[in-house]
């Protein structure tokens, strides 16, 4: 059996969040939906998984949402099929209330390219290729 990632993002906006994301590529599993929370799904492996803020507090006890906007908590990256693919999934992130930005990590660029990919809330995606 594979495993299968699920990543939670608390969101202040699902609706606007779930869009967002379907711009990016992503599918949405109505099955796991509802007006808290959307399942958005990459592949038979990687999902995101968009939390209200009311909905997402119920998982972390006592503790804070993290603004997601000036405090980094975790970075997820993933694989894409080509270096132009990336550049794309960045553009389409900027065109629809997200952002990018590169980071130098001194790997030529033939070799490895990745990008800082930020959603409308700050939650930080990094698609990436790599020459295997």
């Amino acid at each position: 059996m594979s495993t299968m990632v699920f990543v939670n993002f608390p969101v202040t906006d699902v609706k606007r969040s779930t869009e967002f994301y379907e711009k990016l590529g992503f599918k949405q599993n109505v099955d796991f939906s509802n007006e808290e929370t959307s399942s958005m799904v990459w592949d038979d492996n990687f999902w995101i998984m968009l939390l209200n803020h009311n909905f997402y507090s119920k998982f972390i006890k006592d503790k804070k949402i993290a603004d997601a906007k000036t405090t980094s908590g975790v970075l997820v990256a993933f694989s894409m099929e080509s270096a132009d693919a990336v550049k794309k999934f960045g553009e389409t992130a900027k065109a629809n209330g997200g952002d990018f930005y590169k980071v130098d990590m001194g790997i030529p660029e033939d070799m490895m390219f990745g990008l800082e990919v930020q959603d409308p809330d700050g939650n930080t995606l990094e698609p990436n290729w790599m020459k295997m």
